[in-house]
């Protein structure tokens, strides 16, 4: 009955079947995962994608620990003998946590309260004379209870008694709670303002010293902002509709009369809002506004992050790579084709001529003694300069690329990175660490905690567990939407391959250092604790480039091979030959080969996998440089134009990279002529744009841009772009059309689960 319910109250959410979440949550509770279910059984679930198949996970989760609670409720109201029909009825209906917890508020067991103890003296019938609202004077009634035996000594006393109880009643009353809830999410206000003597300590708050927000409206950068500034003592915030409002919706609710039992109610009411009801909504508004902002800070950063793990790679090019700097050198490091450390130096192109020539000698010698093609500069202090120094250079044939550093140092400090180099320092560990994620941004990050990558909103501010699971998701999506070469790839990286994880990864890398590389996929069940059940999940997601069966270069699965080699055996070729020839694939009839379990859906992803095995569905590499001469924010004068890096969207806007060691920002309302709610809808992490410098702040290091075309600015200083040397052929790529903006995963995931709440 429970499973059934939650089938279809999924299936209503989400606007899919029933019997295609019935199917999903059955694939997940088997052990399988998203990426799997939403690749190779599209016919069992209707063809869901990765993103309905997460929102269904997610969900059903959710409905289930809603009904672990819901049972534990009912066991402690039957325990404490007060469990009614009514009240059953009531919990079996509710449909959120806090629908539970309402109505289980005034059962659930508390410490002693002002209104505990007035029930214990007897003043709980006044209490409901109070509420009754007859027109008998409180007074006369009030002392029938006077009772020195019981600890009331007086009328007062009485009334005050009965006040408590009814006080508590109001805080404690479902429907109550769930107006106010109401009144505090559509009419409450935050209201920050800066704690005596911490103006100069806080001034990075200023803008929160006297500030004032819709709480329905309040974007969720700035509310971590000011809980941020709350948490380090700077700032004092509240959140809360006014007073009058809230009184008023109180009398509405229990005021029926005009009396003076209804006076001792109104005195009750605003006891019990002031006292019980505003502290415990605004904990309430706390943490529903904490955990909204936190939703969204963690889909930004996943978002962020699955726009970097998805970059443009160089490829495999033998490779130079440095980490920069000033006094104390650049550490250089040479790589061959699979990112090997070849050789490791340290040289000094900016401390003095002597050792600029020096440098000079080293570089070029380097150059051409390990063939280099492509060098890797990191983007940190002296990268610029760094970059003219190797571009006067003219080596030939080589492409010049500096590289986002963000996470290089988290890297070399690590275990993974001490594990692979224990006997080099970090600052060699880093420049390798550079050199790699040019030429595989996805395969060197995943080596990296991705909350160190520099692309996040308030990411240690927000729920770590969620951010976690969430970064994890998003890892796992395009580890496995790419493909994981078998034979080269890293434990970190085979760790987030369907149905392994960290053990098994380890386990097949020992076994490839112990018998080579692998052949076929099948080897794989040779590898210590790789069952069938990690075999089915991971084997479709493994490459093997120049392997025996030419399909385990595809991500065609295993279980399908039968079904190809059938296509070829009728017409009478090789499933070699059907790879190559697409006469021979467009004579296929796909509808011969459906079958119980094979439907059309995965005939159309085999014969689009046969067209081109293994393919990166990742953007082709192309170079990109910086305006020459402009190296600092000092160079900066308002009106350039100049070629950026996007490297951080946030919901304000997005920060870009000009070169000169600070990012700028282009406004929400900058970045385009027409009105756009999120810059996802325009940019992505790491797409090249032209920005305008707008407003430049020296001493606060501040830099803000444009995007906007065709604006009255001041007369545009014209700075043109250093000219691009000639590069090998195989980096040279033709312009792509902008793509149409569309939602990501991880949006349609926000997407669907805002239907939830």
């Amino acid at each position: 009955m429970e499973s059934i319910n939650h089938h279809i109250k999924i299936a209503q959410e989400l606007a899919v079947g029933s019997k295609q979440v019935s199917a999903a949550i059955a694939l997940l509770d088997e052990g399988a995962t998203v990426p799997f279910i939403s690749r190779y059984r599209k016919e069992v679930t209707g063809s869901l994608d990765e993103v309905q198949v997460a929102a269904i996970r997610d969900r059903v989760l959710q409905l289930r620990d809603l009904d672990k609670r819901r049972e534990a409720i009912l066991k402690s109201l039957t325990d404490l003998g007060k469990l009614t029909t009514e009240l059953e009825q009531q919990i079996q209906a509710a449909e959120t946590m806090v629908q539970l917890e309402d109505i289980y508020l005034p059962y659930r067991p508390k410490r002693k309260t002002r209104a505990t103890a007035a029930r214990e003296k007897g003043l709980q019938p006044l209490a409901d004379f109070l509420l009754a609202q007859k027109s008998i004077d409180p007074e006369l009634e009030a002392g029938k209870f006077i009772d020195d035996e019981k600890g009331v000594k007086t009328v007062e006393e009485a009334l005050a008694g009965a006040r408590d109880i009814i006080a508590e009643h109001i805080s404690e009353n479902a429907e109550t709670r769930a107006k106010m809830r109401q009144l505090f999410t559509e009419k409450g206000v935050f209201e920050s303002r800066v704690a005596p003597g911490k103006e100069e300590e806080g001034i990075k708050y200023k803008d929160y010293f006297e500030w004032t927000e819709p709480v329905k409206s309040a974007p969720s950068h700035r509310i971590l902002a000011m809980r941020r500034g709350e948490k380090e003592e700077i700032l004092y915030l509240d959140i809360k509709p006014t007073e009058e409002d809230a009184i008023a919706l109180l009398e509405r609710e229990f005021i029926t009369s005009r009396n003076a039992a209804a006076t001792q109610v109104g005195l009750a009411i605003a006891d019990g809002y002031k006292r019980l009801l505003k502290p415990s909504m605004e904990t309430e508004i706390r943490l529903l506004t904490k955990k909204k902002a936190d939703d969204e800070a963690i889909r930004v950063f996943a978002e962020n992050a699955r726009q970097l793990l998805l970059g443009a790679p160089l490829g495999q090019k033998r490779m130079m790579a440095i980490d920069p700097g000033f006094r104390t050198g650049c550490k250089l490091v040479c790589l061959d084709e699979q990112g090997k450390l070849l050789e490791n130096t340290a040289i000094y192109p900016h401390t003095g001529a002597g050792q600029t020539k020096e440098a000079e000698k080293t570089v070029t010698h380097l150059f051409e003694r390990y063939h280099i093609e492509a060098i890797a500069i990191g983007n940190g202090t002296a990268g610029r300069e760094t970059e003219l120094f190797i571009r006067n250079l003219n080596l030939q044939g080589v492409v010049i690329v500096m590289v986002n550093e963000s996470g290089a140092s988290i890297y070399s400090a690590s275990d993974v990175a001490r594990e692979e180099f224990p006997d080099k320092d970090i600052t060699v560990r880093g420049a390798v660490s550079i050199g790699r994620r040019l030429m595989d941004p996805l395969a060197e990050l995943v080596k990296i905690d991705p909350k160190s990558i520099g692309v996040g909103q308030y990411q240690h501010d927000v729920d770590q567990n969620k951010l976690q699971t969430s970064l994890d998701d998003t890892v796992m999506s395009c580890v496995n939407a790419v493909g994981v070469e078998l034979n080269t790839a890293s434990k970190q990286i085979l760790a987030y391959v369907s149905g392994l994880g960290p053990q098994l990864a380890q386990n097949i890398v020992e076994y490839r250092n112990q018998n080579g590389a692998f052949k076929r996929r099948d080897q794989l069940k040779k590898v210590a604790r790789l069952g069938d059940k990690a075999y089915e999940q991971a084997a479709g997601f493994l490459r093997i480039r120049g392997a025996e069966n030419p399909l385990d270069s595809s991500s065609v699965h295993p279980e399908r091979y039968t079904l190809v080699e059938q296509m070829a055996k009728d017409l009478k070729c090789s499933v070699q030959d059907l790879m190559r020839d697409s006469n021979l694939r467009k004579s296929i009839s796909l509808q011969k080969y459906i079958s119980d379990t094979v439907g059309l859906p995965t005939l159309n992803d085999i014969m689009a996998e046969l067209a081109k095995p293994g393919r990166d569905p990742r953007e082709q590499f192309e170079a990109f440089s910086f305006t020459e001469g402009v190296n600092a924010i000092n160079d900066l004068k308002v009106g350039m134009k100049l070629p950026g890096i996007v490297t951080n969207i946030t919901n304000f806007g997005a920060f870009v990279d000009i070169g000169v060691h600070q990012d700028g920002l282009v406004h929400l309302s900058q970045i385009t002529n027409r009105f756009i709610k999120d810059p996802n809808e325009v940019l992505k992490v790491h797409q090249k744009v032209e920005v305008t410098v707008t407003e430049v702040d020296v001493n606060r290091k501040r830099i803000a841009l444009s995007m906007k075309e065709n604006e009255k600015r001041e007369p545009a200083t014209q700075v043109k772009p250093r000219e691009q040397r000639p590069v090998q052929k195989q980096f040279a790529q033709k312009p792509k059309p902008e793509p149409e903006p569309e939602m990501d995963m991880m949006s349609k995931l926000a997407a669907l689960k805002n239907k939830f709440k």
